[in-house]
């Protein structure tokens, strides 16, 4: 066999390898994404119209959107804090490797818990007869409802979210940590460098595509939840995920292009973060090789 010959086959069985996914690609993003593109530019009728992207800007629909970036931002950065000292911890802090492996594998775990079980998870734990509110009530007498706290509310919907995003902040924080050379940290020392300069002017720096990056990542994660906040919340908390599934599903106003502008809104914002975590995570990875 010629070599050119076998070099085609290899091509081809390389093709073969990589045909399922981009089939799979195909089939449930790419299509399903140009569908909802085109329908928002027509009416039910079918004729093109502006008109579902002009009605984005209705004061309802900008709540919404508002609503969806507040708790999006919240629970990005507060995971992405809490993750990072976890993360720092298990790498840097002298935890024993058995701690380490176990927080690993509860995060690979924890990150992809989600939806209708962790709402109810939630609701067990904090709700008003939840474990913990019933138990603060009767062992202290600390009644938790009274501050005005509200598990069904903002920041109800933001803690919950943060038990996600913090174990994913983990995970993919943990191998840039893992990339820090001890040789900085050595050569720092040396120089007289103290441990809060070696954080300011070497690791931080370089950490920070990789920091900005992951919350971005958080960011479009969680702006992008529907069942959890569906399941907590129900329609009480006026979030662009639900207010796309009452259009698309039906309710009184039920307009299915008005839905899909929604979806189209929610497409740019998530590409935007996810476009700018994957050029961030691009820049620190040059530290890394």
């Amino acid at each position: 066999m010629s070599h050119s010959a076998l070099i085609d086959r290899r091509t081809v069985i390389d093709w073969l390898g990589i045909a399922p996914f981009m089939i799979f690609a195909l089939l449930f993003l790419i299509l399903p994404t140009l569908y909802l593109v085109t329908g928002a530019f027509v009416t039910p009728e079918g004729d093109f119209t502006f008109k579902n992207i002009a009605d984005l800007f209705s004061p309802s629909i900008l709540s919404a959107y508002w609503i969806s970036i507040k708790v999006s931002l919240a629970s990005s950065l507060g995971g992405a804090v809490i993750g990072f000292f976890l993360a720092w911890a298990i790498v840097m802090g002298g935890l024993p490797r058995s701690i380490r492996s176990g927080l690993l594998t509860f995060s690979g775990v924890a990150s992809n818990f989600a939806g209708v079980p962790l709402a109810f998870a939630f609701i067990a734990t904090l709700g008003r007869t939840g474990l913990v509110t019933v138990l603060l009530r009767d062992m202290i007498g600390f009644n938790l409802y009274s501050t005005g706290f509200n598990l069904l509310s903002f920041f109800g919907l933001t803690i919950t979210y943060m038990f996600f995003q913090i174990p994913l902040m983990v995970l993919i924080l943990t191998p840039a940590l893992d990339g820090m050379k001890r040789e900085w940290r050595e050569a720092s020392e040396i120089l007289g460098a103290t441990t809060w300069q070696y954080w300011r002017m070497i690791a931080l720096p370089i950490l920070w595509p990789s920091l900005l990056g992951t919350t971005l990542l958080l960011f479009a994660n969680a702006f992008g939840a529907i069942a959890t906040a569906y399941a907590l919340t129900g329609s009480s908390l006026n979030i662009v995920p639900i207010l796309l599934y009452a259009q698309i599903r039906g309710d009184v106003l039920h307009n299915p292009n008005l839905g899909y502008a929604l979806a189209l809104g929610m497409i740019v914002i998530t590409g935007l973060s996810n476009v700018l975590y994957i050029w961030l995570r691009s820049r620190a990875e040059r530290w890394q090789k």
